[in-house]
């Protein structure tokens, strides 16, 4: 998921984006209304956790101007245990509310859950040869035997799970994975798809995680000798 945080509590802030980046999510933040609302217009979000109180402008005010341009979900926390906030916030567009003080873990909960009605066709499990993804628990198996991904590798393989067959580019993962614009300098994404590839090809007789020479790197269920004959793979790197 990538997530907009719109939250002026600095603790609250740092919480949150520490306990969901040890998710995988990739969480933006933004400390006022002012950079809230600009941040969810301009950018593409999965949902939006936007306080109530802020500086600049209000939860409220920000959520109006969303709504007007865009459906992004929006989980909206308060203070206030209001009854009239919480259906202000409803009538205003918002898609679910939280008073704090909340759990992390129903926080997460209520994330997961609106992002599963924008995903609607999306199955919680993917499947390429005898891997299996379970995108809910976050589990990884080949056969039966688990394999143990750090929340950047499940982000990685769930990312080429869901465009198994496509070729994706080291631009292409690096901002799908990590939020950044590719520095070419860079080894992150060659060292991801290494540890990757120790964890679900190396232990096993089938490969799936390939190599394509100056185009990147594909998930599939393949003719590997036959494809590396013709020159297109190289699964050293």
């Amino acid at each position: 998921m990538k997530i907009l945080i719109v939250e002026d509590e600095q603790k609250m802030a740092d919480y949150l984006f520490k306990g969901l980046s040890e998710q995988g999510c990739t969480v933006d933040l933004a400390a006022n209304g002012i950079d809230g609302q600009h941040l969810a217009i301009e950018h593409e979000y999965d949902v939006i956790v936007l306080d109530v109180m802020l500086p600049g402008l209000d939860g409220f005010s920000v959520l109006r101007a969303l709504r007007a341009i865009k459906q992004t979900p929006v989980i909206m926390l308060t203070a206030r245990d209001s009854v009239e906030d919480r259906i202000k916030g409803l009538h205003d567009g918002a898609d679910d509310y939280l008073i704090k003080p909340f759990s992390f873990l129903e926080l997460l909960a209520r994330l997961q859950a609106l992002t599963r009605r924008g995903r609607v066709q999306e199955p919680a499990q993917l499947r390429i040869g005898d891997l299996q993804i379970d995108l809910l628990s976050r589990k990884a198996t080949r056969g039966s035997q688990r394999i143990d991904l750090t929340a950047k590798e499940f982000a990685l393989l769930a990312i080429m799970a869901r465009r198994q067959g496509e070729i994706l580019s080291k631009t292409a993962i690096a901002e799908l994975v990590w939020d950044m614009n590719f520095d070419s300098n860079t080894n992150v994404v060659e060292v991801a798809i290494k540890r990757l590839r120790a964890k679900i090809d190396a232990p096993f007789p089938e490969k799936l995680l390939h190599t394509i020479r100056g185009m990147g790197y594909v998930l599939e269920l393949r003719n590997h000798a036959a494809a590396e004959a013709a020159g297109h793979i190289d699964d050293s790197v």
